[in-house]
């Protein structure tokens, strides 16, 4: 990408703080391996509401964990993900949360109580972007996708040598997902547009943050040129 584009913590990290980073020789791309997987983390009802046009204020409402419009955004750059990642035979998978039950609720269910009253159709995938036949789906209880899952094995069965994230929250499990994928030498890539959080600055900063450590950031349209120029699966 065009070193002088703008990024979405432009404006957020100071740029004194971003040049030091670049002075210490963090954000160097990791680049793409050849067998892409798609990982579409979290993307329910709970967390966009049932509304493409609900203000946040709003969606949050109807399910504490929602982003409201902030998440329908992202949605459609999934939703221009999807086909391609199919077309070219690429393993598309749902990590998603799990309806709790009161012995599911943990230290995070403590932290955010608000999570134990979501009601069980906001656990449904949201239909534009739902998984397919032949898709996998991951439930989980925790942020990180990897954490007492079997994700790790599918990736292994599968051939994967990239994880191409999607979802939300940057901050939360978009995040804890792509810490452990980078511990598991996977190459990550984050399509900037196409994952969401309800704090703007958090999903900035942690945007940042994952551009220079453990994965490389760009907008879906720039991904989707890189994708293009892969291999189809055999």
């Amino acid at each position: 990408m065009n070193s002088t584009a703008r990024r979405p913590w432009d404006g957020v990290i100071p740029e004194s703080e971003q040049e030091i980073y670049k002075l210490a020789g963090f954000g160097s791309p990791g680049g793409m391996g050849r067998r892409p997987a798609l990982l579409v983390i979290d993307v329910q009802y709970r967390t966009v509401g049932d509304r493409p046009d609900r203000p946040i204020r709003e969606a949050i409402a109807q399910y504490p964990t929602s982003c409201g419009e902030i998440g329908w955004r992202a949605v459609r750059r999934i939703e221009s993900l999807l086909p391609v990642f199919r077309a070219r035979g690429w393993p598309v998978l749902y990590p998603y949360v799990a309806p709790k039950a009161a012995h599911d609720r943990g230290q995070f269910g403590d932290k955010v109580p608000g999570v134990m009253g979501i009601p069980p159709e906001g656990y449904e995938f949201v239909r534009e972007i739902a998984p397919l036949p032949g898709d996998i789906r991951i439930p989980k209880f925790h942020a990180s996708a990897f954490f007492g899952t079997a994700l790790a094995s599918y990736l292994v069965s599968l051939g994967v040598d990239t994880l191409v994230f999607t979802g939300c929250t940057t901050s939360g499990c978009v995040r804890g997902s792509v810490v452990d994928a980078c511990s598991l030498n996977y190459k990550c890539v984050i399509p900037e547009d196409a994952v969401f959080d309800r704090s703007t600055v958090s999903h900035a900063v942690n945007l940042f943050d994952m551009a220079s450590k453990y994965a490389d950031v760009m907008p879906t349209a720039e991904l989707l040129g890189r994708l293009a120029a892969l291999p189809a699966a055999r």
